[in-house]
C-alpha cells in the first residue's frame, strides 16, 4: 500500500471518452492502491491553460507525482521542469514530451506504429490505386503537437509517401496529398474540416482522421454529400464505438490504444518509484514504455497484423 501519498492525474478534456476511460482507470488503481488521485482535464483538446494551473495546484498542495497527457508538450516543458526539480515525479501518458528526459517516463502507444499500420493496410488496401490517391490528413491542431506528427507522419510513412522531416508535419512534396485541416479531435472539427475539403477537392478518396471522433465527424460529412462509399477512412483510439464503426463499414480500420493499460501502468509506476527509488525502465529500443496497439479491421491485407472486430470489441474502452 502507499498510504499518504498525493498524486495528480492531468487530461486533455473530458470530451473525448479516451481521456475518460484514463481517468476512470487511474482512480480505481489508485483506489486499490490507497493513493490520494486528485484529476484535472481541460475544456478542450488544447487547453494548456487548464493545465499549468492544474501543476501550479499540484505544486502547491505539494503533490509528489503527477501523470500528464499534455496539450502541448512544448509550452508546459518549462513548468514540468520546475516540478521536477522540486521533486516531482512526473510521468507522461499518451503524449510524448520531446525531448523524452524532460519528464521522468512516457507510458503511450507507438503513435508513430499505430499510424504506420493503418498507412502499410490503406496502401495494401487500394493496391495499384494508392498511386492516384487523392488524400486528406485530418488533423489534431495547429500546433504540431508530438502526439499528432508522430501519427501523421507514421501513416504518411505507411503509405509509402517519402517524408522530408518526420518530426514535422505538411513538409512533403507528394501531389496526393491535396488537404490537411485541424479538426482539434472532436467530431464537429472532423466534420466542418471534410466538409471545406471536399468543397476544395472533390476527388479525395482516401481520409486519415487523428482519432475517431474525427474519424466519425468526416464520415458524417461524407455520408450527407452521398460519397460514403466513395473514401476510404483509416484513423487510430480503439475505442467500442469506433470498433463498432469499423464493423458497419463506416471506417475502413483503426489503430487500437490502451488507455486503460498507460492508466493503471502509470499509476503502478509513481508508486513503485516513490515508494522504492527505483528508475522506470523503457521498453527495450524505445525512449518511453510502449502500452501497445493493434490494427482492428474486417478487411485484413498479407504483411500487415490485423485483429477483426470481433476481437476488438472484447479489448475496446469506453
Amino acid at each position: 500500500m502507499a498510504g499518504g501519498l498525493v498524486v495528480g492525474l492531468i487530461t486533455k478534456t473530458d470530451a473525448n471518452p479516451f481521456f475518460v476511460t484514463m481517468k476512470e482507470g487511474a482512480l480505481r488503481r489508485a483506489d486499490q492502491l490507497g493513493v490520494e488521485l486528485q484529476t484535472f482535464t481541460g475544456l478542450y483538446d488544447g487547453d494548456t491553460d487548464a493545465q499549468v494551473r492544474a501543476i501550479e495546484t499540484l505544486l502547491a498542495v505539494e503533490a509528489e507525482g503527477v501523470l500528464i497527457t499534455p496539450s502541448d508538450p512544448a509550452a508546459l516543458r518549462d513548468l514540468v521542469g520546475q516540478a521536477r526539480e522540486a521533486g516531482v515525479l512526473v510521468i507522461a501518458l499518451d503524449t510524448p514530451f520531446d525531448p523524452p528526459n524532460a519528464v521522468d517516463a512516457t507510458f503511450a502507444t507507438d503513435n508513430f506504429r499505430a499510424g504506420e499500420l493503418i498507412g502499410m493496410w490503406a496502401r495494401a488496401r487500394m493496391g495499384a490505386g494508392v498511386m492516384d490517391a487523392r488524400i486528406a490528413t485530418l488533423d489534431g491542431s495547429s500546433a504540431q503537437v508530438t502526439v499528432e506528427v508522430l501519427r501523421n507522419q507514421g501513416f504518411l510513412h505507411g503509405l509509402g509517401i517519402d517524408l522530408a522531416d518526420p518530426r514535422r508535419m505538411y513538409d512533403e512534396n507528394d501531389p496526393r496529398i491535396v488537404g490537411s485541416s485541424a479538426t482539434m479531435g472532436t467530431e464537429a472539427g472532423g466534420r466542418s474540416a471534410m466538409e471545406r475539403l471536399m468543397r476544395e477537392h472533390p476527388a479525395i478518396n482516401l481520409v486519415y482522421a487523428i482519432n475517431e471522433p474525427a474519424a466519425a465527424g468526416a464520415y458524417m460529412a461524407l455520408r450527407s454529400l452521398g460519397m460514403a462509399d466513395d473514401v476510404l477512412i483509416v484513423t487510430i483510439d480503439g475505442s467500442c464505438s469506433g470498433v463498432r464503426s469499423v464493423a458497419a463499414g463506416e471506417f475502413g480500420a483503426t489503430a487500437m490504444q490502451y488507455p486503460l493499460r498507460m492508466a493503471i501502468l502509470g499509476v503502478e509506476a509513481v508508486v513503485e518509484s516513490l515508494t522504492t527509488g527505483r528508475k522506470l525502465a523503457n521498453t527495450p529500443g524505445l525512449d518511453f514504455h510502449d502500452t501497445g496497439a493493434a490494427l482492428v479491421t474486417e478487411a485484413p491485407v498479407a504483411g500487415v497484423p490485423s485483429i477483426d472486430t470481433s476481437r476488438g470489441l472484447s479489448e475496446c474502452w469506453g
